[in-house]
């Protein structure tokens, strides 16, 4: 096991936007939680949750590759409408030491899959960074209750707001 340094800088930041993975025009991963690794010279990757890739076209396969910094990972083959994409994506299971935020992350060939960020507000605009489940367990089910209680009201009697100032 080596550690990354100057001579081999390994570096792993949260994505700042979303990013997406598409094969042949099917969206396959989607997700607000990825991570850019950068390592030496190397093109950035980006992994994504295992949970925000659409596992069921993927297939665990044979092959697996060691890397001294990072560790051994395995490989997914990729089935859809007919299409085999064999060894497109990778996983280290279980990473080395420092390089556990990887660790159950799927990344994919570039090359092979395309991979490519979006801006959440111009697929979504009207996408607000609100906490969803929060106004999920606030919200009546129909039936007069909620999991939460009611928030309080922001409008005063009339439709005026809260102090009577507009």
């Amino acid at each position: 096991m080596l550690k990354p340094g100057p001579d081999h800088p390994i570096d792993i930041r949260p994505a700042r936007n979303r990013w997406r993975a598409a094969f042949d025009g099917h969206v396959i991963a989607d997700s607000a939680d990825a991570l850019i690794l950068k390592e030496a010279a190397y093109p950035p990757v980006v992994y994504f949750p295992r949970a925000d890739v659409e596992m069921s076209f993927m297939g665990r396969t044979d092959r697996s590759t060691h890397c001294p910094y990072k560790g051994d990972a395995s490989y997914y083959t990729l089935q859809m409408d007919g299409r085999i994409a064999d060894n497109v994506a990778w996983s280290y299971e279980h990473p080395y030491e420092g390089m556990e935020t990887i660790g159950e992350r799927i990344a994919f060939y570039a090359d092979r899959v395309e991979v490519y960020e979006i801006d959440d507000a111009a697929v979504n605009p009207r996408h607000r960074d609100e906490n969803v489940d929060q106004v999920v367990q606030h919200t009546d089910a129909g039936d007069g209750h909620a999991q939460r209680g009611h928030w309080p009201p922001n409008v005063g009697s009339g439709g005026q707001p809260e102090g009577g100032v507009r």
